[in-house]
């Protein structure tokens, strides 16, 4: 049954991404997006990543799911690895799109949501806080008033784990 609620989900895909991966496992997209959809009426589920040359593929598959990709251009460091910050970007995409949605569901571990929680639940704008890995966030996303909104991911690994690719599956080469 489709819900009739019109909520909105702002992923913070950094922190989803390198939260579950140090869980050992890997999150399937697809299926999260439908997990979103028919469990928090989410009808609208940005995704926000930072801009890296060559993963096109990654971006189109990200879109065919359903997903609204908002891209922050990325810096390569001298050590080689790549920061994408988008906490900004996530912040005032929730604020461009207040008046559209009903409730927001927001998907990150990071503290640095806390103002925009804590906004979002003194209007009766806050659905739920997904936090990837129950084990390490934010100490700020811990207190008490965001309590009964905190759900996790690693509750659903079973539910949302990217199956591996087994090419003997069909007992075949």
């Amino acid at each position: 049954m489709k819900s009739k609620e019109n909520n909105f989900a702002f992923i913070d895909s950094q922190n989803v991404n390198l939260s579950v991966q140090s869980l050992g496992w890997r999150l399937d997209f697809a299926k999260f997006k439908i997990y979103l959809e028919e469990k928090y009426g989410v009808k609208t589920a940005y995704i926000f990543i930072g801009y890296v040359e060559g993963n096109t593929d990654l971006y189109v598959a990200l879109q065919k799911m359903g997903y609204l990709c908002v891209f922050k251009p990325t810096l390569i460091h001298q050590d080689g690895t790549t920061k994408g910050n988008c906490d900004a970007e996530l912040v005032l995409q929730a604020m461009i799109d207040y008046d559209s949605y009903n409730k927001a569901v927001i998907v990150t571990g990071d503290g640095d949501f806390h103002c925009l929680v804590k906004y979002l639940l003194g209007n009766d704008k806050l659905k739920a806080v997904i936090i990837p890995n129950r084990f390490k966030y934010s100490a700020l996303l811990k207190i008490r008033e965001f309590r009964p909104y905190l759900r996790f991911i690693n509750d659903l690994a079973n539910k949302l784990r990217r199956e591996k690719k087994n090419p003997h599956r069909d007992e075949t080469l």
